[in-house]
Protein backbone atom coordinates (compact mmCIF):
# COMPACT_ATOMS: atom_id res chain seq x y z
CA UNK A 1 0.00 0.00 0.00
CA UNK A 2 1.23 3.49 -0.77
CA UNK A 3 1.94 5.58 2.31
CA UNK A 4 3.41 8.71 0.70
CA UNK A 5 1.94 9.53 -2.68
CA UNK A 6 4.21 12.55 -3.19
CA UNK A 7 7.31 10.34 -3.18
CA UNK A 8 5.72 6.97 -4.06
CA UNK A 9 6.77 5.36 -0.76
CA UNK A 10 5.08 2.09 0.12
CA UNK A 11 4.63 0.20 3.34
CA UNK A 12 7.22 -2.28 2.01
CA UNK A 13 9.71 0.56 1.50
CA UNK A 14 9.33 1.53 5.16
CA UNK A 15 9.73 -2.10 6.23
CA UNK A 16 12.93 -2.39 4.19
CA UNK A 17 14.28 0.84 5.65
CA UNK A 18 13.72 -0.51 9.16
CA UNK A 19 15.45 -3.76 8.26
CA UNK A 20 18.41 -1.67 7.05
CA UNK A 21 18.64 0.30 10.29
CA UNK A 22 16.13 3.15 10.20
CA UNK A 23 14.68 3.68 13.67
CA UNK A 24 13.13 7.17 13.80
CA UNK A 25 10.83 9.38 11.74
CA UNK A 26 13.73 11.76 11.19
CA UNK A 27 15.78 8.93 9.69
CA UNK A 28 12.78 7.84 7.63
CA UNK A 29 12.35 11.38 6.29
CA UNK A 30 16.05 11.59 5.43
CA UNK A 31 16.06 8.16 3.79
CA UNK A 32 12.74 8.08 1.91
CA UNK A 33 11.61 11.74 1.95
CA UNK A 34 8.37 10.71 3.71
CA UNK A 35 6.36 13.68 5.05
CA UNK A 36 8.63 16.25 3.40
CA UNK A 37 6.24 17.63 0.82
CA UNK A 38 2.54 17.91 1.70
CA UNK A 39 2.85 16.13 5.08
CA UNK A 40 -0.44 14.25 4.86
CA UNK A 41 1.32 10.91 5.19
CA UNK A 42 3.16 11.71 8.44
CA UNK A 43 0.80 9.95 10.85
CA UNK A 44 0.39 6.88 8.65
CA UNK A 45 4.15 6.70 8.07
CA UNK A 46 4.72 6.89 11.83
CA UNK A 47 2.24 4.05 12.37
CA UNK A 48 3.96 1.92 9.71
CA UNK A 49 7.36 2.71 11.21
CA UNK A 50 6.21 1.68 14.68
CA UNK A 51 4.66 -1.51 13.31
CA UNK A 52 7.85 -2.42 11.45
CA UNK A 53 9.94 -1.72 14.56
CA UNK A 54 7.64 -3.91 16.66
CA UNK A 55 7.94 -6.75 14.14
CA UNK A 56 11.71 -6.37 14.15
CA UNK A 57 11.85 -6.47 17.95
CA UNK A 58 9.56 -9.49 18.03
CA UNK A 59 11.76 -11.29 15.53
CA UNK A 60 14.85 -10.54 17.59
CA UNK A 61 13.19 -11.85 20.77
CA UNK A 62 12.30 -15.11 19.04
CA UNK A 63 15.86 -15.49 17.70
CA UNK A 64 17.40 -14.94 21.15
Amino acid sequence: MYICLCHAVTESDIQCAVEQGTRTMRELRDELKVATQCGRCASCAKTCLNHALAELAEGQEIAA
